[in-house]
């Protein structure tokens, strides 16, 4: 799961593809110049490094993901989860939850997510 560990300026950069997909590699250069003072030889080696870690692809000079934001977040989610608190969501929520008290409809929705993803 290490591909979904990124540092902040890379989860920055994989936001500006995921944003402007599919982009030419030039125009990233130009963005990433523009948004994050980067020069093109630190855009190319930091897509490189993405592309290795199977989040995006340049082809033909034109980059795109392998995985949706919506995906990498979920992963990255379930990495701390794993990492913080054994892989156990009820450790998870537990914490998470604190001393906060739910209100009835965000029990209900959790409720409804427990049910739909319980195992048969």
């Amino acid at each position: 799961m290490n591909a979904y560990r990124l540092s902040d300026s890379e989860e920055k950069f994989a936001e500006l593809i995921w944003k402007n997909e599919p982009i030419g590699s030039g125009d990233l250069v130009k963005l990433c110049e523009k948004e994050m003072n980067w020069k093109k030889s630190t855009t190319y080696t930091v897509l490189k490094k993405l592309c290795e870690k199977g989040i995006f692809r340049n082809e033909n000079a034109v980059v795109s993901s392998l995985i949706t934001e919506d995906e990498y977040y979920s992963r990255k989610s379930i990495c701390f989860v794993e990492d913080t608190f054994g892989g156990s969501l009820p450790r998870f929520l537990a914490a998470f939850i604190g001393h906060k008290r739910l209100s009835k409809q965000e029990a209900e929705e959790l409720k409804k997510l427990i049910d739909e993803h319980k195992e048969a």
